[in-house]
């Protein structure tokens, strides 16, 4: 069995159809043509050529080795990572089926393989960097080989998707006949052949960072931090039970002003569920506030944001991803304190894409 990499769209805009149909689609817009009449690698290419005739030939095989991959060589039973574009999460998936081809379908979901989702939702501070690294790459289907990736995934997944985030990595040497038996590199296309995310990765160390620095209410102080950065006046409750109410947050000198908010900060690393959010907006209701945050290190379930939309005008969420995401927008504004626990400086890099392979 072997590990890849599946991208729901360059900005992951199919995230939610994978996720709903229990389906990962071949997201090429050009791909209106059949593939399963194509039996061999150099059928799919004349495909491929044809829908992409001014592609150059290292983009065409490229492309090529991505597709002919979710075509012919990924196989039922192999598990698969699809990270999340819009949380901090990563959710992994097992092949069940062959390559199919819907005529009737718009593109660019006419090619699909049907799958079972093993997980949804699992953080990305329950795995070391490496495997962070690995699973940044930016080609939309590729092989995830380095440092026994699959089979640690499979480890954390019998551990109940936790892990002991030891941060090392021991490899054990490859045997001459291994390596035999792996496909060659041309074609599969694996981790190593395309750029990575390198802001997904420079968030990763972020989050590191905030996990070791700021626990437990640690993280209720940044959150604090960040609200009087933006102009709020704060109040947060001392370390210990705070009845739904870590900070209340209001305009003016004094925080008398609308909009009055009620914020609930959870540091823990496992997702939120939804009677959790209900409890913050009863709470809302208890202190007056006009308007609730929920801050969750570990992100929300799926049934949460999926919902969100209901409570648009009154709630909002900010996971891991979000809450870096506001430290940087106003961290020269931070408490000095906290911008001394939180070091961080802006570089500006080169944006990357799978064509750039």
């Amino acid at each position: 069995m072997a590990l890849w990499l599946i991208r729901a769209g360059g900005e992951g805009e199919y995230e939610r159809k994978f996720l709903d149909e229990e389906r990962v689609y071949l997201t090429w817009d050009e791909l209106v043509d059949d593939l399963t009449k194509a039996k061999s690698r150099e059928a799919v290419t004349e495909v491929m050529r044809r829908c992409l005739p001014e592609a150059g030939e290292g983009k065409l095989r490229n492309h090529v080795g991505q597709v002919w991959a979710f075509c012919a060589t990924i196989a039922a039973g192999d598990w698969f990572a699809l990270p999340s574009k819009f949380s901090s999460t990563i959710h992994f998936g097992e092949i069940t089926g062959p390559l199919r081809f819907d005529a009737k379908a718009e593109p660019p979901f006419k090619h699909y393989r049907t799958c079972r989702w093993i997980e949804r939702d699992v953080p990305r501070s329950r795995f070391d960097q490496d495997l962070l690294y690995s699973l940044g790459a930016f080609l939309t289907i590729c092989r995830i080989t380095r440092n026994d990736a699959e089979a640690r995934i499979r480890a954390i997944a019998a551990n109940g998707w936790q892990s002991s985030k030891t941060g090392t990595v021991t490899v054990k040497p490859t045997s001459a006949k291994a390596k035999s038996e792996e496909p060659a590199e041309e074609d599969v296309p694996t981790e190593d052949g395309g750029t990575v995310d390198l802001e997904q990765l420079a968030h990763d160390s972020i989050a590191r960072m905030i996990d070791a620095r700021f626990k437990g209410h640690g993280l209720a102080r940044l959150v604090d931090s960040i609200l009087r950065a933006q102009g709020y006046s704060t109040h947060r409750s001392p370390e210990g039970a705070d009845h739904g109410v870590d900070i209340l947050a209001g305009t003016g000198p004094m925080g008398f002003g609308s909009p009055r908010i009620c914020v609930q900060v959870k540091s823990g690393d496992s997702p939120i569920d939804r009677p959790s959010v209900d409890q913050l907006v009863g709470t809302m209701q208890h202190v007056g506030a006009d308007h609730g945050l929920f801050v969750a290190w570990g992100g929300f379930k799926t049934t949460v944001n999926r919902e969100l939309a209901q409570k648009y005008f009154r709630l909002r969420l900010w996971d891991q991803k979000d809450l870096i995401e506001q430290i940087l927008v106003h961290y020269p504004d931070l408490d000095a304190e906290v911008r001394a626990e939180l070091p961080l400086k802006r570089i500006w890099t080169v944006a990357g894409t799978d064509e750039d392979a």
